[in-house]
């Protein structure tokens, strides 16, 4: 109970867009340690060393809510950043064929989630960003150390599938939270009874 205390301390922020910010990345951070488990399970042991190299983003993720705040704009863009570059190496790292780059998609969703519309230059950037690596990218990454090939290949596609599709989830109920606390009245003072 204390960490997850220290965790929800650690990620608040009186911004909604800055505390849904910290609270990916952390959920982000927790992951990363499960995703060369996940990748072991789905691919079998060819994919093994490659997945431990998934790991070298945990500290990114970890830092995310101590940069928001010290910056909380250049926090945020240094969340999609990451995440970004991280679904960038990890293409690399198991390939094309791993389905990885799929993760690009749910980038765009966290920069409409984290970004608003007074930040339009972040905003606009970040969301085109994704998509323009993912069709500059596309066929032309280096070849990768750990190529996943046939069934594994296919259990890695659908794992990033099933990941991806929960992401999109979480990111979607976070946006839905954020516009129900926006949208929910504001009660006046109770005035004392006489």
């Amino acid at each position: 109970m204390r960490l997850i205390a220290a965790a929800r301390g650690y990620a608040a922020s009186d911004d909604p867009r800055v505390a849904a910010a910290n609270l990916v990345a952390l959920v982000l951070a927790w992951n990363t340690p499960f995703y060369p488990l996940y990748l072991r399970v789905a691919a079998g042991p060819e994919i093994w060393p490659g997945g431990w190299l998934t790991l070298c983003v945990f500290p990114v993720f970890l830092s995310v809510p101590a940069a928001t705040r010290q910056w909380p704009l250049g926090g945020r863009v240094f969340l999609l950043l990451a995440a970004m570059a991280n679904t960038m190496f990890c293409t690399w790292i198991l390939g094309e064929a791993s389905g990885t780059s799929l993760f690009l998609l749910p980038s765009v969703t966290l920069a409409a989630l984290v970004l608003g519309r007074e930040e339009r230059v972040a905003l606009v950037s970040l969301l085109a960003l994704p998509i323009l690596a993912g069709v500059a990218l596309h066929g032309r990454y280096p070849v990768s150390p750990f190529v996943c090939s046939g069934a594994a290949c296919g259990g890695i596609v659908w794992l990033n599938a099933v990941s991806v599709a929960v992401l999109a989830v979480f990111l979607g109920w976070l946006a839905t939270g954020m516009v129900n606390a926006a949208a929910a009245p504001t009660l006046p003072p109770t005035q004392p009874r006489r």
